[in-house]
């Protein structure tokens, strides 16, 4: 690829389009939207920073200790701890990996290297790589304070392994993607993901819980994947440096040169999978099953839902298939329970709930609130070029709102008993002052949640792609939103549920929470009553954004 970058034709397609981000971004600070995405951009740079920065210091500290200590070898745990961070943050936190889906390139008559080359840097922006960047730095600093000898080797070593997670981070999701373009492939990945997940969390638990005293099955286990792990990037690029600290050069060579080929075969990979887009791979759902004649004649009516109008009915019925249908409402409403028993295991001095288990119903439900977000911050995202039937059709766009808030109430009441019931049988059942207090927090959170909701919906809208990573979450702008409005909210009922608890009685918490949920109820109607309005005045906007190809 290094004659790519200095072809004159090349150097001109990437040049145009770094004029085209450049112009792009500025043109976007003339709206209230983009500058707030500016500022929500610097947040996160000013985090991700601090977080790279002080990593680097604390892996080239360690690293700077195995090397002094003549334990090298103990590199390897800093190495596969930057490798499964590499390769796992952007999986789970794809609110914040790339926005733009650098395909559309394809669109433009770019020779297939130089499409190569611009997907490989854009999808290369994430936090992931620079945080893995800065650790892989200071462990290689701190590897050259301890012995000078090394630095220019731990150097070379180190840039190999960066490599290697960089390519293979692009390579999984390059395919990950392949696989999410088809609905059967993209409900079973959905499903695998969602369990590894839960499974990542029981991890503190056990250690807590077995962890206390070695036992004889866990030393031999890992007494023997100690050298199989030698074999895989982190180990090699651990075993490349110690073998060279010892005076080995040989092996140290040897391990060098079985890492290289790691990244050989991952780029061949990498290529399959992008040639193949590049070259018009159509990956498309299987064909519509087709109603017989006598089907069609059937007609199935519509649910009556407590005696609502047609329209919000009709939309109430369509928001909760859709989400009985979705591997993360479905992942949602397992969470909270999951994470009451991973509390649950943590150990009676682990944890706050195991010294105030009456608090449990109360947590548990602020944290059922805090994951339905992600719906109730971005109502229309699901929905992307369907925007377009909700303002063809007669209906006042305050009943389509509506109706979306109701389905969401309807999933949270659904989510609220399922986590009372966890309560009961993890702990024991919540008080009854506790849960009247509880549901009374629940009527001031959650139309308040419901109504700032509603106005990032219109204001900040994002469509939801489900087969393209990095376009699963809100927008920049919602996400920073909804830390500040969380806090608020939470940050409220966590001071009135804890002063309730220190003057002894719950039953104070309540009549606060009514007061409050009455100025809450009060904001959700004035913003339902001018929704109407700002979805006409935004209209444009809303299409737009939610009908990206």
């Amino acid at each position: 690829m290094a004659w790519l970058i200095f072809a004159p034709e090349a150097r001109g397609q990437f040049a145009a389009i770094a004029r085209i981000r450049w112009q792009l971004f500025v043109n976007s600070l003339q709206t209230v939207r983009g500058r707030v995405e500016l500022a929500s951009r610097i947040f996160m740079g000013l985090f991700i920073a601090l977080a790279g920065v002080g990593g680097a210091i604390g892996f080239g500290g360690a690293a700077w200790f195995f090397i002094s200590q003549d334990e090298a070898g103990w590199l390897s745990i800093l190495l596969w701890s930057v490798f499964l961070f590499w390769q796992l943050f952007p999986l789970m936190a794809t609110a914040f990996t790339e926005n733009l889906d650098s395909s559309n390139f394809l669109r433009f008559p770019l020779g297939y290297p130089s499409y190569f080359l611009v997907r490989l840097v854009y999808g290369s922006l994430d936090p992931a790589t620079a945080l893995g960047s800065l650790w892989l730095l200071g462990i290689t600093i701190g590897i050259g304070f301890a012995d000078p000898r090394l630095l220019i080797w731990a150097a070379l070593v180190l840039l190999a392994f960066a490599i290697v997670n960089l390519l293979l981070a692009r390579m999984i999701f390059a395919w990950v993607e392949r696989w999410l373009a088809q609905r059967r492939a993209r409900e079973i990945i959905g499903v695998l993901f969602f369990l590894f997940i839960l499974s990542f969390q029981l991890i503190g638990p056990l250690m807590n819980r077995y962890g206390e005293k070695p036992r004889p099955g866990v030393v031999r286990v890992s007494r023997e994947l100690s050298p199989a792990q030698r074999l895989l990037p982190p180990g090699l690029a651990a075993e490349a440096i110690a073998r060279m600290s010892h005076g080995q050069v040989s092996a140290g060579l040897g391990f060098f040169a079985v890492l290289c080929p790691y990244g050989a075969a991952i780029l061949w990979l990498l290529n399959l999978r992008l040639r193949a887009q590049y070259q018009g791979e159509n990956l498309s759902e299987a064909v519509g099953y087709i109603a017989s004649r006598k089907e069609n004649q059937a007609l199935r009516l519509g649910w009556s839902v407590l005696g609502f109008p047609g329209p919000i009915a009709a939309t109430f019925e369509k928001e909760l298939r859709y989400l009985s249908r979705s591997g993360p409402m479905l992942f949602t409403l397992i969470t909270p329970v999951f994470w009451l028993l991973i509390i649950r295991l943590s150990g009676k001095g682990g944890n706050f709930l195991a010294r105030a288990p009456d608090l449990a119903f109360p947590v548990g439900g602020a944290y059922a609130l805090l994951l339905l977000t992600n719906l109730v911050y971005n109502n229309f995202g699901a929905d992307g070029g369907g925007i377009q039937f909700f303002f063809a059709s007669p209906v006042r766009f305050r009943k389509i709102v509506l109706a979306k808030n109701l389905a969401h109430v309807a999933a949270f009441g659904l989510e609220t008993v399922l986590v009372w019931l966890a309560v009961c049988m993890m702990y024991r059942p919540p008080a009854v002052d506790v849960t009247i207090a509880t549901l009374a927090g629940i009527l001031f959170a959650a139309p308040a949640n419901l109504a700032l909701g509603n106005l990032l919906s219109i204001y900040s809208p994002k469509k939801l792609d489900w087969g393209t990573f990095g376009r699963q979450r809100a927008s920049r702008t919602t996400v920073l939103a909804s830390f500040g409005i969380q806090f608020g909210i939470f940050g409220l009922g966590t001071v009135v549920f804890l002063l309730a608890r220190h003057y002894g009685s719950f039953w104070l918490a309540t009549p606060v929470f009514l007061v409050f949920s009455v100025l809450s109820f009060t904001g959700y109607a004035l913003v339902l009553k001018r929704i109407d309005r700002m979805a006409l005045d935004r209209r444009e906007t809303l299409i737009s954004e939610l009908c990206r190809a």
